[in-house]
């Protein structure tokens, strides 16, 4: 059982989150189930508190990229931030991502990461903040967004991952490059 993990608490690593993004483009219109359907999402795998407010966090951030997604300039990752932050309950997972909300579009990427973390830990609180700003800083290029967040280091693959479910959603299946979908494996349905 999931709950039984690190001592009782549950993982609190990024599962969850790394799953969640369809989730959020499914409640994209109706935001009201989308806090507590992410956290039943969360609680197969990652039952701690912090593992259950990262999923939360990417799913609301996969939600509002996809209803932002005709918006441009930074009233668009103003209006992000802002939204996202009214989902995600209190956690440390909330208060790196109120941190990263507030370091500057032109700040680099890498001391975005040394302020919030990028993985390392392998911990949601430190690595969906990071994630999020890196999404909210390129929701109009998919490539350049996940390009970045590789650039960074730390957990990559877990962050390109929750980037790119993210971004996905406002670029829309002609923003990811025709080669990169073909290249995919095969859906199966």
């Amino acid at each position: 059982m999931a709950a039984n993990a690190f001592g009782g608490q549950g993982s609190m690593g990024n599962g969850g989150a790394m799953r969640v993004a369809p989730l959020g483009g499914y409640y994209a219109n109706d935001l009201f189930p989308l806090s507590s359907e992410a956290g039943a999402s969360s609680t197969v795998t990652h039952t701690h508190p912090e593992g259950i407010a990262g999923t939360i966090a990417v799913a609301a951030a996969a939600a509002m990229s996809w209803r932002l997604r005709d918006l441009r300039g930074p009233e668009r990752t103003q209006a992000f931030f802002g939204e996202v932050l009214k989902m995600i309950p209190e956690s440390d997972v909330k208060r790196k991502t109120l941190l990263a909300s507030k370091m500057p579009q032109t700040a680099a990427a890498q001391d975005v990461a040394k302020a919030v973390g990028c993985g390392e830990l392998v911990t949601a609180p430190d690595t969906v903040p990071f994630c999020i700003w890196a999404a909210a800083h390129h929701l109009d290029d998919y490539v350049e967004a996940l390009a970045e967040t590789i650039r960074v280091g730390g957990d990559c693959d877990t962050n390109a991952a929750i980037v790119g479910g993210i971004v996905a959603l406002s670029v829309g299946r002609e923003g990811i490059p025709a080669d990169w979908l073909s290249a995919r494996e095969p859906l199966g349905l």
